[in-house]
């Protein structure tokens, strides 16, 4: 069996107001999150989940804020010996733009990505405008794209869950680790969705659903699901990571 270790690389910041990742809780509170790229170590292949912003914003003040690097996608990759052209898998939490606007960079990969977030980015809701095609069309022209209609095992030590809490195609990665199954969520969160405050468990809540969702309810379940599968879990925006080189 194949054991992973999986990198984080920060490669991108969105600033906003903390109920963007805690729904109904934070409100008026200033939040910054780091986009990630996730570089999996193991096997033969090389894996990335999501590949991050283009263009992103590299401040000493953004740093500040969580707590690590902020590179770009080819800086990221050195850091690991690697260029964009020697990936060989990219698997896509989902395709709002900050997760995929690097895609086109790597040519050799095959890219997993669920059915339904091909249907949203091609046709978004007028609610997420966050779905921008243009980032995947290169990939999509080129025959790349693997859709994903449900849980599968990418390659042996590395399976997709199908978490629709944050859009409807949301894929978690779970990944073989010497520390057990660690997973990467498919839904936009910090580490505070899973850990509640005490004013949030005092009203008998597990969990606190992201701020964007499909459906609150259903979120708020699937996210009880995620923690308990998970033994070291990974929340996707989560700042602590921004400062680890390696989980597992």
């Amino acid at each position: 069996m194949n054991r992973f270790k999986i990198h984080p690389i920060v490669m991108g910041t969105k600033i906003f107001d903390k109920t963007m990742m805690t729904y109904q809780h934070g409100y008026g509170q200033q939040y910054t999150i780091p986009i990630y790229c996730w570089y999996l170590e193991g096997g033969s292949a090389r894996i990335l989940v999501d590949t991050g912003e283009m263009r992103p914003i590299q401040s000493e003040s953004r740093e500040a804020a969580v707590g690590g690097k902020i590179y770009t996608f080819e800086e990221g990759l050195g850091r690991w010996g690697l260029k964009p052209e020697d990936i060989d898998i990219v698997i896509h939490t989902h395709l709002h733009n900050d997760h995929c606007e690097n895609d086109y960079k790597c040519t050799n990969a095959a890219i997993y990505v669920h059915e339904k977030e091909l249907k949203n980015i091609h046709n978004p809701h007028p609610l997420d405008f966050r779905y921008l095609e243009d980032f995947i069309l290169d990939v999509e022209e080129s025959g790349q794209l693997r859709p994903v209609s449900g849980d599968r095992e990418i390659v042996p030590g590395i399976q997709v869950v199908h978490t629709p809490a944050h859009t409807s195609g949301g894929l978690s990665v779970a990944v073989d680790t010497a520390e057990g199954t660690a997973v990467i969520t498919g839904f936009c969160v910090i580490e505070e969705n899973f850990s509640p405050p005490p004013e949030i468990r005092g009203m008998e809540m597990d969990v606190i659903p992201p701020g964007t969702h499909v459906n609150a309810y259903e979120a708020y379940d699937i996210l009880v699901k995620v923690k308990e599968m998970a033994d070291v879990l990974i929340p996707l925006h989560e700042p602590r990571f921004a400062g680890v080189d390696t989980i597992g």
